[in-house]
């Protein structure tokens, strides 16, 4: 099984100015973030604007930063539709595309409709078709819908699936998770702002957006954590906790893209109707990475 221990950047995807796919952008970042001991990436997340990109330029995504990511680095790849065979069909492409996961965002625009029962049917008919491990991703400021630890126990149940991203932020429910899965069930935090909080609820890791401009200070917190310096790791969450409001709840994807053209890697503009932060934001964000004086890569 892929041991999902450590920090995975959700890598945004790079757009020209006429918002086209600039692929060798994409590239650059993937190589200018490999030089910090990260376990991997994910590609077409949340960050990645999976939503805004047509079904070729999803494929083109996954083919790319596969040929990027370095070999020894685990590759994980959004896949996550409103249909269930939509869903299958982008978690083939990631398997054939070289993906060593898949991570699933549940389906949401039927919420009321999005019962334990549907929700389990549709994780396992895409666990069934993916030839490669699945990942249940819930992200209730996106869908409006925040799976309860009993459906995501459920969902656990089937043997290709393998682990969850949580960027709900309850800790208790995580806990309540880990308590009842089978115990090689993987959890990750979804974000920086609550990493520390979620190993010690049994967490193995983080998916968190921060470590594109932040890598250093996230993986600090996981390997002070697990040597045992607590008090390290306390210290280094405290400080991520602004700057990451700042880049994902806050003001989002341009956010964070304006906080990696600052950091010196290409952020560039997110696709309509995203539009980009005025001065004003992007001087605010630019002092909260200059006072955790992250500079350039």
């Amino acid at each position: 099984m892929i041991k999902l221990n450590g920090i995975f950047p959700p890598l945004p995807t790079s757009f020209d100015e006429n918002e086209e796919l600039a692929l060798d952008k994409l590239n650059n970042n993937i190589a200018a973030l490999s030089r910090y001991n990260l376990s991997g990436f994910l590609v077409l997340g949340s960050n990645g604007e999976l939503v805004n990109l047509t079904e070729e330029e999803i494929r083109n995504v996954y083919a790319a930063a596969r040929e990027a990511i370095p070999k020894n680095k685990i590759m994980l790849a959004g896949t996550g539709a409103q249909t269930t065979r939509g869903t299958i069909s982008n978690s083939k492409a990631a398997a054939n595309a070289g993906a060593d996961a898949v991570l699933v965002l549940n389906p949401s625009y039927y919420k009321n409709q999005m019962t334990q029962n549907v929700l389990v049917t549709h994780y396992w008919s895409v666990a069934e078709a993916s030839k490669i491990p699945v990942i249940i991703y819930n992200m209730p400021a996106n869908t409006g819908l925040d799976m309860d630890a009993d459906t995501i126990v459920k969902i656990s149940e089937h043997e290709n699936i393998i682990g969850m991203k949580d960027s709900g932020g309850n800790v208790v429910k995580m806990g309540d998770v880990k308590r009842m899965v089978k115990p090689e069930f993987q959890i990750l935090a979804g974000s920086a702002g609550f990493l520390l909080p979620a190993f010690t609820m049994g967490a193995v890791g983080g998916i968190l957006a921060l470590a594109n401009i932040a890598p250093k200070k996230c993986i600090s917190v996981y390997d002070d954590y697990f040597s045992g310096n607590i008090e390290k790791a306390h210290k280094t969450q405290l400080e991520l906790i602004p700057i990451n409001a700042a880049v994902t709840s806050k003001w989002g994807v341009p956010g964070l893209k304006a906080a990696m053209d600052y950091v010196g890697l290409f952020g560039g503009t997110a696709r309509k109707p995203l539009l980009p932060i005025n001065n004003e934001i992007k001087k605010q964000i630019i002092e909260l990475i200059d006072i955790l004086g992250l500079g350039a890569h």
